[in-house]
C-alpha cells in the first residue's frame, strides 16, 4: 500500500531540507510533498520588509491545510519536524479527514491553548527574547547543535537557513475537535539529543496509543542521516 507523504520542516528551514529524503520515499512508490512554510525557504521573501510579525502559527497551519485541499491529498502521512509538530497538530484539527497518520519527528506535541514557548524553560525563553530582532524574527540556531557537522552538509544547509517568525512561537494553538483519533508516532533523535524534546519521548515511549521509534542521529536527521530517516518513515506508512 502506498500513501502520500507530506513533510513539514521545522524552524529556520524550508522544504529544501528534505531533498535527500524525498527521492527515497518516491522510489518506494509514494507521492511526496515538501512545502516551505510562509516566511521560510523559497517563501522567505514573505517574511521580509516588515512582514515577519504578520506570519503566525495559524498562517503555517493554513499553509498545510491549503496544500492538502488544493492537491486533493487523501490518507496522507503528515510528518512534522521540530517546531512543525505545532503545525501538523493544527492541520490535523482542521483537515483530519485527509490524513492517515501523524508523525512527530523530534517535535513538539501540543494540546489546545499551548504555544512553542510553553515548552521551554524561563532561561531559554529569555534567551530567545534577547535574540529576536526588532522585526520579529528569530535568528537561526547553529546547525552543529542539530547534529549537522560534516563540512559538506554545513556548506549545503547553512546558506539556506532563514530567520524564523517569532509570532509562530508565541501564538497559542487553537484545537476545536479534541484529541485526534489518527494513528500517531513519535521519532526521537538521540545523537545528539535535544533536551527540550525529551519531555515528549518520556511521555510517548510507553504510551500504547503511540508508536515510538528512535534514530541514532541528531535533530536534523533528514540532513545527517537521510537513509535512516526514510527507512523509519517508510516503516510507519
Amino acid at each position: 500500500m502506498t500513501r502520500p507523504f507530506v513533510l513539514v520542516h521545522g524552524a529556520w528551514h524550508g522544504g529544501w531540507c528534505w531533498r535527500r529524503v524525498t527521492p527515497l520515499l518516491r522510489a518506494a512508490g509514494h507521492d511526496v510533498y515538501a512545502p516551505s512554510l510562509a516566511g521560510l525557504g523559497d517563501r522567505a521573501h514573505l517574511g521580509s520588509r516588515g512582514a515577519g510579525p504578520a506570519i503566525d502559527l495559524e498562517t503555517h497551519v493554513a499553509d498545510i491545510v491549503a496544500l492538502l485541499e488544493m492537491e486533493d491529498i487523501a490518507d496522507a502521512v503528515l510528518v512534522g519536524h521540530s517546531y512543525a509538530g505545532m503545525v501538523i497538530a493544527g492541520a490535523a484539527d482542521r483537515a483530519g479527514a485527509r490524513l492517515g497518520r501523524l508523525v512527530y519527528l523530534d517535535a513538539f506535541v501540543p494540546t489546545d491553548g499551548q504555544c512553542v514557548l510553553d515548552f521551554w524553560t524561563d532561561e531559554a525563553r529569555a534567551d530567545i527574547a534577547r535574540r529576536t530582532a526588532a522585526g520579529g524574527l528569530i535568528p537561526p540556531t547553529p546547525l552543529p547543535a542539530f547534529g549537522v557537522t560534516r563540512p559538506e552538509d554545513l556548506a549545503w544547509a547553512e546558506p539556506r537557513l532563514r530567520p524564523h517568525p517569532h509570532a509562530t512561537w508565541t501564538q497559542k494553538l487553537r484545537l476545536t475537535r479534541g484529541e485526534t483519533r489518527l494513528p500517531r508516532a513519535y521519532i526521537r533523535c538521540t545523537n545528539p539529543a535535544r533536551p527540550v524534546f525529551e519531555q515528549f519521548a518520556r511521555r510517548y515511549r510507553r504510551d500504547p496509543a503511540w508508536t515510538y521509534r528512535e534514530i541514532d542521529a541528531g535533530h536534523d536527521c533528514m540532513i545527517a542521516d537521510p537513509h535512516g530517516t526514510a527507512e523509519l518513515l517508510l516503516s510507519l506508512a
